[in-house]
């Protein structure tokens, strides 16, 4: 039977890095004190764009360039391309259909764009991975994770201004006879806070008839204990995982939402894995939603903590809430 492997992963990031002083400095200034709210989560640093002719779009193309680079692999390799973004610089047409041109793509190849908010590249995955089981004429998909949250976030919101990261990660699977790859996934979903992270604030309808102010084309956010998850994807992971006879030792890398380090370490302690198999990279990278998990599963294989073979887990979480685990043999 065949599997669905990952061929290779590759990120993105601007070069400019911004530490917690100039966010605490910031907040100061407005009589907020951020300093515990930047410990809680994790954070320490930081990459944000600072030139206006970059976007998301363009952090997912340079992404997908450097892993075609390093693959050997070219447009005309790719049988279908998936853009995971809730910040997409376009809906129309999709940003994977651009990716496709500026890689010179196939004319067979499928091109969507596919949005989960944070779980959105993770659901992404999980989705062709199926898809690919499903169609063998699909032997190989680019995935492609990109949010840039920055002009929408608010300079009152200290979640949204101060805790997110600039990044797009990119990966390539194919369809492999011999390989195990993809294995399983779990979702779980709770509307409970589902208006809570509004964005657009007043919806598409009345930004297209009424138009917006310069600087308020903001994400509306109401403050909420975002650990409320953790439990419930405790449990989803331990469904997972025991549905497949997989031991919480047999996972190598833990891949989870770099929202919180806090909740990172709760659903660890709650599943029975180790720290030192949960990746943390959001104090380098701050939150980069959608790509964060894959982001982590780059630093695992480049660390060595990842070798060929090993079972990966990923947890993360979309706003509203939406828990997604899924495991893979790299």
């Amino acid at each position: 039977m065949a599997g669905i492997r990952i061929v290779d992963i590759d990120i993105y990031h601007p070069e400019t890095k911004v530490h917690n002083d100039f966010y605490i400095e910031h907040f100061d200034a407005r009589g907020v004190d951020i300093r515990g709210l930047l410990k809680a989560l994790g954070r320490e640093s930081r990459y944000k764009i600072d030139q206006e002719d970059e976007n998301s779009l363009t952090m997912a193309f340079e992404a997908t360039r450097k892993l075609l680079a390093k693959t050997g692999l070219n447009g005309q390799d790719i049988d279908l391309i998936a853009y995971a973004s809730q910040t997409p610089e376009y809906i129309f047409p999709t940003n994977s259909l651009m990716i496709h041109h500026l890689i010179s793509g196939a004319a067979h190849t499928i091109c969507i764009d596919s949005n989960a908010n944070c779980a959105g590249m993770t659901a992404a995955f999980e989705q062709v991975s199926r898809q690919m089981l499903g169609n063998p004429r699909i032997k190989r998909a680019l995935i492609i994770g990109s949010d840039y949250v920055a002009p929408h976030a608010s300079p009152d919101d200290p979640v949204y201004f101060a805790n997110f990261g600039d990044a797009a990660a990119a990966v390539i699977v194919e369809r492999d006879e011999h390989a195990v790859g993809f294995i399983d996934s779990i979702y779980q979903t709770d509307t409970c806070v589902y208006q809570n992270s509004l964005f657009p604030a007043e919806g598409l309808a009345k930004l297209g008839s009424m138009g917006v102010d310069a600087g308020a084309f903001h994400v509306k956010f109401t403050p909420f204990d975002d650990s409320i998850c953790v439990d419930a994807a405790s449990e989803s992971i331990r469904t997972l995982l025991t549905r497949n006879e997989i031991k919480p030792d047999e996972i190598k890398a833990a891949c989870f939402s770099q929202l919180s380090i806090a909740n990172i370490r709760a659903v660890s302690e709650n599943i029975g894995i180790a720290d030192d198999i949960a990746v943390y990279i959001g104090d380098e990278f701050g939150y980069t939603s959608t790509s964060s998990p894959f982001i982590a599963m780059h630093r695992a294989i480049s660390s060595g903590e990842l070798q060929r073979g090993d079972k990966v887990l990923f947890w993360t979480v979309g706003a509203g809430w939406q828990n997604v685990a899924m495991v893979v043999e790299y």
